[in-house]
């Protein structure tokens, strides 16, 4: 696809943000099935839902702009998602495992925002207020999910990892 205006290539990144959100309703299940701490497991279950609602809300903003959904692949996503599988076949405690599980969700979700917030910025410039407000919607979101992992494992999961194998950093 060439791009020749803002509009293309807001067209252009939310092709690839529909591409991410669609790879992300198959990974989370896996995540939240590894996770072993029930709130993280909850936390995924609850974003995979949320997610299934992105999808929903960028196949409005495509239908509301005339343009086809599925046309492009997020590599970048492809990535993470496969950094991801990688933490679920680590061999470790479940403290530490669970925080991996974190930080693998951690990138995907600074990735996301990143996203969101550009194209709710373009959509903002070309004064498409309603797509614009969609694009807020799921941005705020993906803040509130990345938050909610934070919280998760400054409320003990990290200190539980911390207690594994001594805690000690080895130089």
């Amino acid at each position: 696809m060439k791009i020749n205006s803002l509009q293309d290539l807001l067209v252009e990144q939310l092709q690839d943000i529909y591409s991410a959100e669609t790879q992300l309703v198959e990974a989370l299940p896996k995540m939240a099935k590894a996770a072993r701490a029930a709130d993280l497991r909850e936390a995924f279950e609850s974003h995979l839902e949320e997610t299934k609602g992105h999808v929903d809300r960028l196949n409005t903003i495509f239908q509301r702009l005339g343009i086809k959904a599925g046309s492009k692949l997020c590599k970048a996503m492809q990535g993470l998602v496969a950094e991801g599988d990688e933490t679920i076949a680590q061999d470790a405690a479940p403290a530490l495992h669970d925080a991996a599980l974190i930080a693998a969700a951690q990138r995907v979700e600074h990735y996301e925002i990143a996203a969101y917030g550009c194209v709710r910025t373009y959509a903002t410039l070309l004064g498409d207020d309603e797509t614009a407000s969609l694009l807020e919607e799921t941005l705020e979101e993906e803040e509130d999910a990345d938050d909610n992992l934070t919280d998760i494992a400054m409320n003990g999961l990290n200190e539980a990892g911390l207690k594994v194998g001594g805690g000690k950093v080895k130089k």
